[in-house]
């Protein structure tokens, strides 16, 4: 029987070597799940998260912006979570898949593209309606697989 440990999410900043290689496996992320929608002029969060393939990212700092994924172009607009949603997003939609990275965004840069819409189970999840300028994000971290094929996370800030 496994057990569930609560912890409350770090504000380290993203890739911090003090999380580096930490198994978060049985942790459950403490915080709200539930968020109200964005205000016109602000988002519930300032730091918001994508799972992003590095080849495309490495494409999209060239050209200065990302379109997303195929998924995210087939959906119509780009899938984003916060630091409580995001590791339940790669558990479900990138599931052992090797070569992802970490966005951290800035909300606050994104504007009235962004909308908090409700997804998995009625929970608000930010999505972008438009490309996600590279100026907005903030940090990137690969997101490497342990020995069981699950996504090994830095700390990301909660707020």
């Amino acid at each position: 029987v496994s057990t569930i440990t609560r912890v409350p999410i770090a504000t380290l900043d993203l890739c911090s070597p003090a999380s580096a290689g930490e198994d978060y496996r049985g942790i459950e992320l403490a915080g709200p799940t539930r968020y109200a929608p964005a205000m016109s002029d602000k988002s519930p969060y300032r730091w918001i998260y994508h799972l992003s393939r590095r080849d495309d990212w490495d494409l999209a700092k060239i050209a200065g912006s990302y379109r997303g994924s195929r998924e995210d172009t087939a959906d119509g607009f780009l899938h984003f979570s916060t630091a409580e949603q995001v590791v339940g997003s790669a558990a479900k939609h990138r599931s052992g898949e090797s070569g992802l990275v970490l966005l951290e965004v800035d909300s606050v840069a994104l504007g009235e593209a962004l909308r908090w819409e409700p997804a998995r189970g009625g929970e608000l999840f930010p999505h972008l309606y438009g490309p996600l300028p590279t100026s907005a994000v903030a940090a990137e971290c690969d997101l490497p697989l342990d020995k069981d094929g699950l996504h090994i996370f830095p700390a990301m800030k909660a707020e």
